[in-house]
């Protein structure tokens, strides 16, 4: 996977009308994630054909021996057709009266972990297949598998709003009824042993199509809604306005030739990641620590405007500043408490100040284990960094949810870490803002994507 992958803008979803109602025009974006062969790809299969968002000759060319596989309609790449995996995220687009949605099929195996944190990283909601056919259904202390419990915990670390458990092949076992009994108990314990808020645990069977669209009332004592019916009701993930201003510069758009004076002669464009700019905001740029005004705002229309979080925008300030690829707009310094007599000098506080030593967790995907004293590229917005790893904390059990001591982090190991960056970055706690708390990490030498970082606090001084 390309770093490009990773940092590819998407458009952003709407938040709903204050009336509680999905407005057609806010999509859910939402991955099916879980373990190897549950039948994610044929859950989305289901989903599309039922609501009507195939086509006749797409139909026609998923057939196998006489019947539609449905899978084949998400496995694009020939080495998923030829396999019957799922290798690389697929996305596929369809709307219902209620609901416009976004889906990405992740991969289920280990391996492809970092492909399903990528699809994670940009969902309103996950939802996570379970195989009950794969577990001891007959026992009320079931064990869950392994990726069950790691794909439940990365979408819950990576701020995923919403999280629904799909008990599936729930018709292929002799007791339907008592193994999703047993299965949604197992579910609910883990989740709230992780501190993880569920939507709902709902029994599909995505082969035949019960309870995926259509509810099937009284099959295996369930009265609840469909699975559909569930994600046409979750919210989309709200953005971060209430926060100050943090706006990463993209791209620079120079107007040289201009004669207007009067404000500067550039437009830097990007995404607000937190909080909302308007024209007459006082804003600091970082890491410069220059001062200006915002002169205008333009939105992704070229409209003159304010915008907030979680849209494009273009911001000229009143002055020319010097602001490349890969600074931060940011809002203010604000005043701090009032000085002790009149000689002095009042002290402000930044919004968002610069860090570099911090504690983070992080899911590693390299091939090559996490160690103290490597050193990688770090990317934070469209800042690029190097960063060194002072201490591997913890790794986290996935199967007891113990913080275990380690040395290093395997591949597709989740753990904590002690960052050492080579330039401050304004980086703030994942659980305050996805935008300031994330970064990646890349290979100096392969430049592979290495692993998903999520800040949790700055770094206890050595």
């Amino acid at each position: 996977m390309t770093t490009a992958t990773i940092n590819s803008i998407a458009s952003s979803a709407q938040p709903e009308s204050a009336g509680g109602t999905n407005d057609h025009i806010s999509a859910l974006r939402f991955i099916t994630c879980g373990s190897v062969d549950d039948g994610k790809s044929t859950l989305i299969g289901r989903l599309l054909v039922d609501s009507r968002a195939v086509l006749q000759d797409h139909l026609a060319g998923v057939q196998r021996g006489g019947e539609t596989d449905l899978a084949l309609l998400t496995d694009g790449l020939s080495a998923e057709r030829e396999q019957g995996i799922t290798i690389d995220v697929a996305y596929r687009y369809f709307a219902t009266e209620a609901r416009k949605f976004i889906i990405g099929d992740a991969p289920g195996h280990e391996q492809y972990t970092r492909n399903m944190v990528t699809a994670a990283s940009q969902a309103d909601a996950a939802v996570v297949l379970v195989d009950a056919t794969k577990l001891d259904w007959q026992n009320p202390q079931l064990t869950l598998l392994p990726q069950t419990r790691r794909h439940s915990l990365l979408v819950h670390l990576l701020r995923v709003h919403s999280l629904v458990f799909a008990v599936n092949k729930l018709d292929a076992v002799a007791d339907p009824q008592l193994a999703y009994r047993h299965i949604r108990a197992a579910l609910e314990q883990f989740a709230r042993h992780a501190g993880i808020a569920v939507a709902g645990v709902v029994p599909v069977s995505a082969l035949k199509g019960w309870n995926v669209v259509e509810a099937k009332p009284g099959w295996c004592d369930y009265a609840g809604p469909s699975l559909l019916q569930i994600l046409e009701r979750l919210p989309n993930t709200p953005p971060d306005a209430g926060l100050p201003l943090a706006f990463p510069v993209q791209w620079v758009e120079k107007f040289s030739s201009s004669s207007d004076t009067s404000q500067g002669r550039r437009v830097f464009w990007g995404r607000v990641g937190t909080g909302r700019v308007q024209p007459g905001v006082q804003v600091a740029i970082f890491p410069s620590g220059q001062l200006a005004q915002v002169a205008q705002v333009l939105d992704h229309a070229r409209r003159a405007t304010g915008v907030a979080a979680g849209q494009s925008a273009g911001i000229t300030l009143d002055r020319e500043v010097d602001v490349s690829r890969g600074d931060w707009i940011v809002a203010a310094p604000a005043p701090a408490a009032a000085a002790e007599d009149d000689f002095d000098t009042p002290a402000t506080v930044p919004a968002w100040p610069g860090q570099r030593e911090i504690t983070a967790t992080v899911a590693w995907m390299d091939d090559e284990p996490l160690v103290a004293g490597r050193v990688y590229w770090a990317l934070h917005g469209h800042r690029w960094v190097k960063v060194k790893v002072r201490r591997v904390v913890h790794r986290l059990d996935i199967n007891t949810l113990a913080e275990e001591d380690a040395t290093q982090l395997e591949p597709n190991a989740i753990g904590h870490v002690e960052l050492l960056l080579q330039e401050p970055l304004p980086a703030a706690p994942f659980a305050r803002s996805r935008v300031l708390g994330s970064l990646i990490l890349v290979d100096t030498a392969s430049h592979k994507t290495a692993g998903a970082v999520l800040v949790n606090a700055p770094a206890p001084k050595a």
